[in-house]
């Protein structure tokens, strides 16, 4: 468990807020969403880690074999990696809250994280996930919010698999909200705006629960 298992950018935010989390999508890196997180979430600490997978030189945070096949070794390795670099940041930190933002292959290990480590997230936006297998949950998802956004016409993320990934967690309890558009992969306005509600409202609510 190290704060310092991926390269990685941290942008502070204020005292005592949320911790943000965000994750990049393949081919890209830890700068793509540092200035986005801070505007979903303009008082968290944002922590943006690279992925330590390269594919012919593009950045991932697992390995696969094919687009929706993944190498189930490694996202199980990448998964627990990812899981105590989060720990040991809210270790540190010891933040009001612990949100994870990601998109595309960054929604995938999100997703897994969260799979794994049901209490990890407070709330949790997956931008056009691509979940291929029925995942396993490691207890229950009850008080985590999970927003789902995708596209109807996603070439890459096919919309009856979203619709599967909204049934499995909301079976596992979870608070889910699904975010469609007309378009593909690409992330549009009504996204950005429900992964700000999200936040907004994760953090009144984690702000009730600490004084009350």
């Amino acid at each position: 468990m190290s704060k310092n298992a991926y390269i990685h950018k941290v942008l502070p935010g204020s005292p005592g807020s949320a911790l943000l989390f965000v994750f990049h999508g393949t081919g890209a890196d830890e700068n793509q969403f540092l200035s986005f997180g801070r505007e979903l979430a303009p008082s968290a600490t944002i922590v943006s880690p690279r992925g330590d997978v390269s594919e012919q030189g593009a950045a991932r945070f697992f390995r696969r074999t094919g687009e929706g096949v993944y190498d189930m070794d490694d996202l199980a390795r990448a998964t627990a990696k990812m899981a105590g670099f989060v720990k040991a940041h809210v270790e540190a930190a010891k933040p009001l809250a612990v949100f994870g933002l990601g998109y595309s292959n960054g929604a995938n290990i999100l997703a897994s994280a969260v799979f794994a480590e049901p209490g990890l997230f407070d709330a949790a936006a997956l931008m056009h996930p691509l979940i291929s297998f029925e995942p396993q949950v490691q207890g229950s998802l009850a008080g985590r919010r999970i927003l789902i956004t995708a596209g109807r016409r996603d070439p890459i993320c096919p919309p009856n698999l979203t619709t599967r990934l909204e049934a499995y967690l909301r079976a596992d309890g979870a608070d889910v909200t699904v975010e469609w558009h007309d378009g593909g992969h690409e992330v549009r306005p009504n996204e950005i705006e429900a992964a700000r509600r999200l936040f907004a409202l994760s953090l009144v609510g984690a702000g009730g629960k600490k004084n009350g």
